[in-house]
C-alpha cells in the first residue's frame, strides 16, 4: 500500500525505494502516530467526515493497535514509512472508513506532530535521569565533606579545595542541563496538525482541540513553517551536546584520577574492563567511552544543522536525514546518563592521596602573597616575593610550610610566626568564605540549597511530562 500513486503509471524501483525509505527507522514513532491518528480521527468526527459510528469504530481499532504496539506485535510488512503502515492496518480493518484518516491530513504535518511528542517526552525522560545523576552527585559531596583535594588550572596543582565543593561544580553544570532539556521540551510543544502539506487544509479542524488532546500547550502560527520547522530537533539535540560535553568532563577527571599518578579514586570492578594481554590490567572504558560518546552526539548535531542549513521552504525529503542521527543522539545521551549514575555511585575516592596532593606544588601560594597583602604590600610585590620564596623552596625541596621564619624574614621582613597558620590547608580552605567559595562552612550551605532545590524542582518534573522514564 501506498500513500500516493494514482499519478505513476511505473511501480518505484526497488532500489529507489530501498534508498528511499524511513519504516527501518521511523517505527519508533508508532506510539506517538497512533496518537496524533486517534486525535485527527475526533477532529473529522467534529467537522462531519466520520459520522459517531464510525468514528467508534476508528478509535476501536486504534485501541487494539496500540495494544499491539506495547505488546510488539504490530503487523509492520515493509511498508514506506509508519504513516503507511498504520494506516494500512485502518484501511484492512476498517475498509473504506479506514480510508477517510487520510484526508485533511499530509505526512509533513502528521511527522512533526509525531516527532514534537517524542521530544517532549523525552526531553521530561532525560531531565529525570539528570535528577538521579544529581541525586548521586550530591549523595557522594555529602559522604565525602571534609576531604580536601588539589584544584587544578592547565591540568597543575593551583590551591586546595573541598572534594565536595569539586562535585559540586558538576551538579551546577548537570542543572544547567536541565534548564535546557526544559526548554527543549517548551521549544518541541506546539502542534502542528491542521498545516497539511504546507498550506493548511480545506476542512474546519479543531485545532486547539487535537492540540489539548495530545497534550500541546499552542499550536503552530504558519502552516509553512509548521511542516518546515526543526528547530526543535536543533534544540534538543543542542541540549545533548552540552549535556555530553559535561559528561566527557566527568569521564576525563574519572580516567585522569584512577591512575597511579593520580591515584584519587578506584573503580567499582563492575565497572572496569581488563586488558588481553597485561593480566595486572584494570581500565576505565566507561569513562572513556562517555567521553568519545560526546563526539558522536556532536556530529549528529551537525548532521542535522548541515540538513536544514539551506532548503527552500517547505518540506522536502532532507528532513528525513533528521531523524536517524536524532534516534542516535537520544539513545547515547540516555546510556551515557544510565552508566554514568551507577559508575560515580560505586567510586572510592582516596581521600587520603587527595590531601596529600592538595599540600604538594605549592597550593598555598596564593594565600602566601594574601598574607603579605594584609602585612601592607601591594599585590604586585607580594605577588613576586612569594614567587620567590617558591623559587628558594625548589631549590631545596621543601614547601612553603617548612622554611624557616628567618628566611622568610631575609626576603620580606614583614613576615611573622602567624605565617604558618594562614598557609596551612585548613586555613585555605577557611579563607574562601565567600557565597559560591570553597570553605567548609559555605560548601555544607551550598549543598544544603542544592538539595532543597532538586528536591522542589523534582516535584515540578513528576507532574509535568507526558511520560517517564522508569
Amino acid at each position: 500500500m501506498k500513500l500516493w500513486g494514482g499519478r505513476f503509471d511505473k511501480e518505484t524501483n526497488e532500489l529507489v525505494f530501498s534508498f528511499t525509505q524511513s519504516l527501518s527507522f521511523d517505527r519508533r514513532l508508532l506510539p506517538y502516530d497512533l496518537r496524533v491518528t486517534r486525535a485527527h480521527a475526533r477532529a473529522l468526527g467534529e467537522c462531519g467526515v466520520l459520522d459517531p459510528e464510525e468514528l467508534q469504530k476508528v478509535l476501536s481499532t486504534l485501541d487494539a493497535l496500540e495494544e499491539e504496539a506495547e505488546q510488539g506485535t504490530f503487523p509492520f510488512a515493509g511498508e514506506e514509512d509508519v504513516h503507511t503502515a498504520v494506516e494500512r492496518q485502518l484501511v484492512e480493518r476498517l475498509g473504506a472508513t479506514g480510508a477517510k484518516l487520510r484526508a485533511a491530513r499530509s505526512r509533513n504535518d502528521q511527522v512533526a506532530a509525531d516527532l514534537r511528542l517524542l521530544l517532549m517526552e523525552e526531553s521530561g525522560n532525560l531531565v529525570q535521569l539528570l535528577g538521579r545523576l544529581m541525586e548521586v552527585i550530591l549523595e557522594r559531596a555529602e559522604e565525602y565533606l571534609g576531604a580536601v583535594m588539589p584544584g587544578f588550572t592547565h591540568l597543575q596543582p593551583a590551591q586546595p579545595v573541598l572534594l565536595s565543593h569539586h562535585l559540586l561544580a558538576y551538579f551546577e553544570m548537570f542543572r544547567r542541563d536541565t534548564e535546557r532539556f526544559l526548554q527543549a521540551r517548551r521549544s518541541a510543544d506546539y502542534c502542528p496538525l491542521g498545516s497539511g502539506a504546507l498550506a493548511g487544509v480545506t476542512f474546519p479542524l479543531p485545532r486547539r482541540y487535537m492540540a489539548d488532546e495530545l497534550g500541546f500547550s499552542r499550536v503552530t502560527a504558519n502552516s509553512m513553517d509548521a511542516v518546515a520547522d526543526r528547530d526543535f530537533v536543533l534544540d534538543f539535540l543542542h541540549a545533548c551536546v552540552v549535556l555530553m560535553s559535561h559528561l566527557s568532563r566527568l569521564g576525563e577527571e574519572i580516567v585522569l584520577w584512577c591512575s597511579p599518578a593520580f591515584g584519587f579514586v578506584v573503580l567499582d570492578e563492575a565497572f572496569a574492563t581488563g586488558s588481553s594481554i597485561m593480566p595486572q590490567k584494570m581500565n576505565p572504558d566507561v569513562a572513556e567511552l562517555v567521553r568519545a560518546k560526546a563526539g558522536r552526539v556532536l556530529g549528529s548535531y551537525v548532521a542535522v544543522a548541515h540538513v536544514l542549513k539551506a532548503l527552500p521552504l517547505t518540506y522536502n525529503r532532507d528532513l528525513q536525514e533528521d531523524k536517524e542521527n536524532l534516534f542516535d543522539a537520544l539513545d547515547q545521551v540516555k546510556g551515557c546518563l544510565r552508566v554514568t549514575v551507577e559508575m560515580l555511585s560505586t567510586l572510592e575516592f582516596r581521600t587520603d592521596r587527595m590531601r596529600e596532593a592538595a599540600g604538594e606544588g605549592f597550593t598555598n601560594a596564593t594565600d602566601l602573597a594574601d598574607y603579605l597583602v594584609r602585612k601592607g604590600l601591594p599585590f604586585l610585590r607580594a605577588h613576586e616575593v612569594a614567587g620567590r620564596l617558591v623559587r628558594i623552596c625548589l631549590e631545596r625541596g621543601i614547601g612553603l610550610e617548612e622554611l624557616p621564619l628567618e628566611e622568610y624574614r631575609k626576603v620580606e621582613p614583614a613576615v611573622e610566626e602567624d605565617l604558618y597558620e594562614a598557609i596551612s590547608l585548613e586555613k585555605c580552605l577557611k579563607a574562601r568564605d565567600l557565597e559560591g567559595g570553597t570553605a567548609p562552612s559555605r560548601v555544607e550551605q551550598a549543598l544544603r540549597e542544592a538539595r532543597d532545590w532538586l528536591e522542589k524542582e523534582r516535584e515540578k518534573w513528576m507532574g509535568g511530562f507526558l511520560h517517564l522514564a522508569p
